[in-house]
């Protein structure tokens, strides 16, 4: 069962050595991050799992000690999911068992994408020593009834289940956003803000795949795992942060 959620935004420039110059202008996201990754901690799942956006290479299940780097983004810096690897990962074996093959397939030895870089690097940040960690990437072309079972299936692969749900908003909020400006992102982005703050799992399963898509909001997929993950559970929900640097949404939020 879903006992607890975090969900945070996951650009590179959350890791200051990639912000350079501009990492100050991201520190008051970067504090809401970790206190949002804190108030899971104090939870105490026996299971997390980190979710985010994937390109194909990267979807399916990633197992604890998996490794990403930030290299790509031109600063030598990487980053291990949840310490080193466990001699038996919970969940590890069980892919197919809790939906996390039918996001793609589960193949060890890959590098983490993006996302649950982020994600790794904030859990090392925050000290995470609570329980086993996995990853799992999702592809943006999963529809949502399959997001919905893949989050369910999480929810019933332990009695005491953490999320950490790294994803954006739309991109499209200024015209010097990654997507230029669209009219549609800030009313997209005001009801993700709404359903995370009420812990509206309906209205998160509800997320037009379309617009999110035409919007470039990669969070759409994973929050809507989120949706399944805690549907009947009666999580209450605390949005720490709502804003759009750079043009695109970012969200802060913790059920517990």
């Amino acid at each position: 069962m879903l006992i607890a959620a975090a969900v945070c935004p996951c650009p590179p420039l959350l890791v200051p050595e990639l912000a350079a110059g501009a990492a100050p202008e991201l520190d008051s996201l970067r504090a809401a991050c970790l206190d949002a990754v804190a108030a899971l901690a104090a939870a105490r799942p026996e299971r997390l799992i980190v979710a985010g956006p994937a390109e194909h290479s990267g979807r399916g299940s990633h197992p604890q000690g998996a490794t990403g780097s930030f290299s790509g983004f031109g600063v030598d810096v990487e980053v291990r999911l949840g310490g080193a690897a466990p001699a038996s990962a919970p969940g590890a074996d069980r892919g197919g068992e809790t939906g996390t093959r039918e996001a793609g397939d589960a193949v060890t030895g890959r590098p983490l994408p993006p996302s649950l870089a982020v994600g790794a690097w904030l859990l090392e940040r925050a000290g995470w020593d609570v329980s086993p960690v996995e990853g799992l990437g999702v592809g943006e072309p999963l529809a949502a009834e399959r997001c919905i079972e893949v989050g369910r299936k999480l929810a019933a692969s332990a009695e005491r289940v953490g999320l950490l749900v790294m994803g954006d908003g739309s991109a499209c909020r200024t015209l010097k956003a990654p997507g230029y400006l669209d009219e549609r992102a800030a009313a997209f982005d005001a009801e993700v803000a709404r359903a995370l703050a009420a812990a509206d799992t309906a209205a998160l399963a509800a997320l037009d795949e379309e617009l999110a898509h035409e919007l470039k909001a990669a969070g759409r997929a994973p929050l809507q795992v989120l949706a399944g993950a805690a549907e009947g559970v009666g999580l209450k929900g605390e949005l720490r942060y709502d804003e759009a640097p750079y043009g695109v949404g970012y969200f802060v939020a913790r059920w517990a």
